[in-house]
């Protein structure tokens, strides 16, 4: 983290350099982009404090955890496909739920179907689509993040 910082502020230092109005333009356009996001951000932040304080970690290794077997699996997909959540929610969600103990196959498939099932999105992809592509490619979606988990979870004990 502190070299990622470190790189940032030389790089912004370096385009100062270069070219002083772009730069302060551009740090003004990211403070603006950062100030629009921040209270969805914010209050999205509370809601899973307020989850997690209410929810203990024990349900959530029970039901997410490595000994709750292939149900984990099913449940994290079912989440993540009727979630939106953007992924600068998502991540760090996944990272306070892999603290838990929640297992990070399981932590792929709820990510994998998040950004790529849509169950509430269904109706948008009727109109544009139709009803049946719609169905399919949510349906290979929802497999596909099945699968992505199964690997992850081969991968991950096998090392």
């Amino acid at each position: 983290m502190k070299a990622v910082l470190i790189a940032t502020l030389a790089l912004t230092l370096v385009s100062f350099l270069i070219n002083r109005d772009k730069t302060i333009k551009g740090i003004k356009k990211g403070l603006m982009q950062f100030l629009k996001i921040l209270p969805t951000l914010l209050s999205v932040i509370i809601l899973i404090s307020v989850v997690l304080f209410f929810v203990s970690n024990e349900f959530i290794v029970d039901h997410l955890g490595e000994k709750a077997g292939w149900s984990a699996y099913l449940s994290a997909a079912l989440i993540g496909s009727i979630s939106m959540l953007p992924g600068f929610i998502a991540y760090p969600l996944s990272g306070i739920l892999v603290k838990s103990g929640v297992g990070l196959s399981v932590i792929a498939v709820f990510i994998t179907t998040l950004k790529m099932v849509g169950i509430l999105t269904i109706p948008i992809e009727k109109k544009y689509f139709g009803l049946k592509v719609a169905i399919i490619r949510n349906s290979l979606s929802f497999l596909g993040a099945i699968t992505v988990g199964a690997a992850m979870a081969f991968i991950y004990y096998l090392s």
